[in-house]
């Protein structure tokens, strides 16, 4: 189960960045995962508890964003979503494409924080990116 490993770097990622804005403790971590990117979001979720154990996320929210796989069709001249991660092709005009433009998606979006003496917790440390691969 590699999600558990996946777990443990969103948790380094995340303790980094709250520890750079000075915060006390995190609330939630905000991650995006592509439909492409290889993780089981329920094993995701439940690694991330065990992660978090100890730590300045422990009791924090993981809140998952999932994408779509999108591909570019040149026919269509535009970005469209895949009807299904097994067939590459635009669900408008049936053109195959292999120009991947979303659904790989790994990383950390944003973190909610407490900061001191803020006793309603603080996004400022959000649009921390950090891929977790």
């Amino acid at each position: 189960m590699h999600e558990l490993s996946i777990a443990y770097s969103v948790v380094e990622i995340a303790t980094q960045s709250a520890t750079e804005a000075g915060a006390v403790r995190v609330r939630e971590v905000h991650v995006r995962l592509g439909a492409l990117s290889g993780v089981v979001r329920g094993a995701l979720e439940f690694s991330y508890d065990i992660a978090c154990a100890g730590t300045m996320l422990e009791g924090s929210s993981l809140v998952v964003r999932e994408l779509p796989a999108r591909v570019y069709c040149a026919v269509c001249d535009c970005e469209v979503e895949l009807p299904s991660v097994q067939y590459f092709c635009c669900p408008v005009c049936d053109t195959p494409s292999g120009d991947l433009r979303q659904g790989r998606e790994l990383d950390v979006e944003a973190i909610e924080v407490d900061l001191p003496g803020d006793e309603h917790g603080n996004a400022g440390a959000g649009d921390s990116q950090g891929n977790s691969e």
